[in-house]
């Protein structure tokens, strides 16, 4: 049984075809038409549509000669963007007659679409569009020509690049052939190539008809390709909303050839996402979300999604779990977060500190923002709290393990209590987080990230900090370790390693060795040394979500820290000399 099977199904004639036409979900909700690319069928969406159905009448159908819709005789001349066109009319007419529909397409879909919300006679029927992997035919003219009249190096470079991953165009538009190796040894080797070269789950997709898609499909290029790019229509512009989804994998279309888009859509929200090619397959999850608060906020009037921050684009609408979100670079990085539009998750031991952390993140802009209370350390606390995540607030997409404490002691007078402590919240917490929220990424099957808080004393060895040094050692090594594991599965690791920050570290940390009243001066004097560095914790916030957007491994912030990674690698010899250095307390 498939996740179609449910669905409600008609047939819609449009030009000597018959298009077959699945719903889902309440007709009288608003009407979201999802519009498939080649060499697929409606199937591909099954998964964003379920995820869809419980909040919108949602619309599916089989372009003209894919799934079960019938193929236009001839086959040449039959896949035209004004056919293309009649046919979204007639089934919009057919489902949503009184009221306009939000348009989603992918791939063939997409672009087959932007000639929908760009012509005037559909002006009225569509109230907005999600656009994925597939660019209008016009603007792709028009960004070709503008290159190839002032050709600097840059768009010499950008044309090639494109051309390059444009190969299966050329392919396409020869004679016979593609539908020959369709119908033969490349339909049936497909799904198998899928699986493993775009993590594509197998289930219901692709269906039987693939071979005859593709090659009926291939008329699409032909008919349409050449014409637009020599040709480009100088009214293209898009009259709805439009939010663009741009995977930063996908091996077809390059990220720059939607530069300057806004000229061609002025109400333009821009998201992108660490994917390939078949987002509705492999990340049905956060498309289903984005398409949601798109279609939400332009049937309420509001143009966009609201997220305006920096990385708005990346993370709007993504789950983020911060610990140690109390205060310091943890607070820092959940309103960093929260200003690029993420629901946030603030942990902390310190439960008012938490709520306080959530309050504030939704008044800058999370969307959404809850406290939890917990102590990283305390293993069965962790497990509680990541079922009760995944239950209330879903998969977490972006795990901050920040959570930690401070100290300081020669290594003789640092007791086996201290070092239990220090290990259990600095390294023990990191491992549960990563264990138990890491496994809930890996299980999900559509990617996400980690960061781990570790710290410049991670490569700088210190006299001072055997205790501290060895735990963010062990974090920095656990996230090498991690990241080589799960590059397979799309999550990225990535270890920040701050020197000097000015946070409340500094006033809670233990030294050990010393009496209380000596503790107590020991923490003031170091308050006083990191306050007069004064490095904001709101730039490891910002090293954080750069780290995350550009997957990097290992990130040291401040200039301390750069300076003692670099001499970690080409003279730790100086390191050692340096960490003899009794410190100045």
């Amino acid at each position: 049984m498939t996740v179609l099977d449910g669905a409600r199904e008609r047939w819609v004639r449009s030009g000597g075809v018959e298009l077959c036409v699945a719903e889902l979900g309440d007709p009288r909700q608003p009407t979201v038409v999802l519009v498939h690319g080649y060499p697929d069928s409606k199937e591909v969406w099954s998964e964003v549509a379920a995820r869809l159905a419980g909040a919108f009448h949602v619309v599916l159908y089989d372009v003209r000669g894919h799934g079960r819709s019938t193929a236009p005789s001839p086959l040449r001349g039959g896949f035209t963007l004004e056919k293309l066109t009649d046919d979204f009319l007639a089934v919009a007419d057919a489902i949503s007659p009184g009221r306009p529909v939000h348009l989603v397409g992918h791939d063939w879909g997409s672009v087959q679409s932007w000639e929908f919300v760009t012509v005037q006679r559909t002006e009225g029927r569509i109230a907005s569009f999600t656009s994925m992997s597939g660019p209008s035919l016009d603007h792709f003219g028009h960004w070709i020509n503008k290159r190839l009249r002032r050709p600097t190096p840059r768009r010499v470079g950008q044309l090639l690049g494109q051309g390059a991953k444009s190969w299966y165009v050329y392919l396409l538009h020869t004679p016979v052939l593609p539908e020959l190796a369709w119908r033969g040894p490349l339909g049936k080797r497909w799904p198998g190539i899928l699986e493993r070269v775009e993590k594509v789950p197998g289930g219901d997709y692709p269906t039987a008809s693939l071979p005859s898609d593709a090659a009926h499909g291939a008329w699409l290029y032909r008919d349409n390709v050449r014409p637009r790019l020599r040709k480009p229509r100088e009214d293209a512009y898009a009259h709805v909303p439009v939010q663009l989804i741009t995977p930063l994998g996908d091996a077809f279309l390059s990220e720059r050839l939607y530069d300057g888009l806004e000229l061609w859509a002025p109400q333009l929200t821009r998201r992108t996402l660490p994917a390939k090619h078949w987002v509705p397959r492999t990340r049905p999850d956060r498309l289903a979300d984005w398409i949601t608060e798109f279609v939400t906020a332009t049937e309420d009037g509001r143009s966009g999604t609201g997220a305006k921050g920096k990385h708005a684009d990346r993370f709007g609408g993504q789950l983020v779990l911060i610990t140690g979100a109390g205060n310091g670079i943890g607070r820092a990085t959940a309103f960093a977060f929260a200003e690029a539009g993420a629901r946030v998750v603030a942990v902390d031991r310190d439960a008012e500190a938490a709520a306080r952390t959530a309050e504030l993140s939704r008044l800058i802009g999370a969307p959404a923002a809850w406290a939890e209370t917990v102590d990283v350390s305390d293993e069965q606390a962790m497990e509680k709290l990541a079922a009760r995540v995944a239950a209330e607030y879903g998969v977490v997409d972006v795990l901050v393990n920040n959570a930690g404490i401070g100290l300081s002691g020669s290594f003789f007078d640092t007791t086996p209590q201290d070092w239990k402590k220090v290990l259990d919240v600095n390294l023990w917490g990191v491992i549960h987080g990563c264990r138990l929220f890491g496994r809930q990424m890996a299980e999900r099957g559509q990617g996400g990230h980690i960061v781990n808080t570790a710290s410049a004393a991670a490569f700088q060895p210190s006299r001072a900090l055997p205790a501290y040094g060895t735990s963010k050692a062990a974090v920095l090594m656990l996230s090498e370790c991690l990241r080589a594991e799960l590059a397979g599965q799309g999550i990225g690791v990535t270890a920040i390693c701050p020197g000097l920050v000015n946070t409340n570290i500094t006033a809670t940390a233990h030294f050990a060795g010393v009496d209380a009243e000596e503790e107590r001066r020991r923490q003031r004097r170091t308050a006083r040394l990191y306050g007069a560095r004064n490095y904001p914790p709101e730039k490891v916030a910002d090293a954080v979500l750069e780290a995350v957007v550009h997957n990097r491994a290992v990130v040291p912030v401040t200039p301390e820290a750069r300076g003692a990674h670099l001499m970690s690698r080409f003279a730790p010899r100086v390191l050692r000399r340096l960490a003899r250095v009794k410190p100045p307390l």
